[in-house]
């Protein structure tokens, strides 16, 4: 059981802290349920900040937990209808900044985000240009 609101899952299984070991990030997918819209993005599992008063950075866990993309469509879907109406689900899992990075822009090109459209005619990806 997850220690946080609506989980990310990761092969059909909720995801914690303990699955992140030695991980740097994750591409993920979100989607609304009320209208199938999806957001593809990518998120680190780590922070590196510099105290005050402190020379050197240092390692923390990120927001991962609570994160939800940083598109502001999506954002204001999220706040609107609620976080229970949106799917969290995290496609890989990376060991370094650059393979995440790249397969974050791998998705966008193979799911064609900037070009697909719903049923209804309207985008089905919140990412845009």
């Amino acid at each position: 059981m997850a220690d946080y609101e609506n989980p990310w899952t990761y092969m059909e299984r909720t995801f914690d802290s303990s699955d992140v070991r030695d991980y740097f990030g994750f591409v993920y997918l979100i989607t609304n349920l009320t209208n199938q819209r999806q957001y593809i993005g990518r998120k680190y599992f780590w922070q590196f900040r510099t105290p005050k008063g402190k020379k050197r950075k240092v390692k923390s866990e990120s927001d991962w937990k609570k994160y939800y993309g940083s598109c502001p469509e999506l954002k204001e879907d999220i706040e609107r209808l609620g976080k229970q109406h949106f799917s969290r689900v995290i496609l890989s899992l990376h060991k370094t900044k650059g393979k995440t990075n790249f397969e974050e822009t791998r998705q966008h090109f193979i799911r064609g985000v900037l070009t697909e459209s719903l049923d209804t005619g309207g985008p089905a990806y919140y990412n845009s240009n």
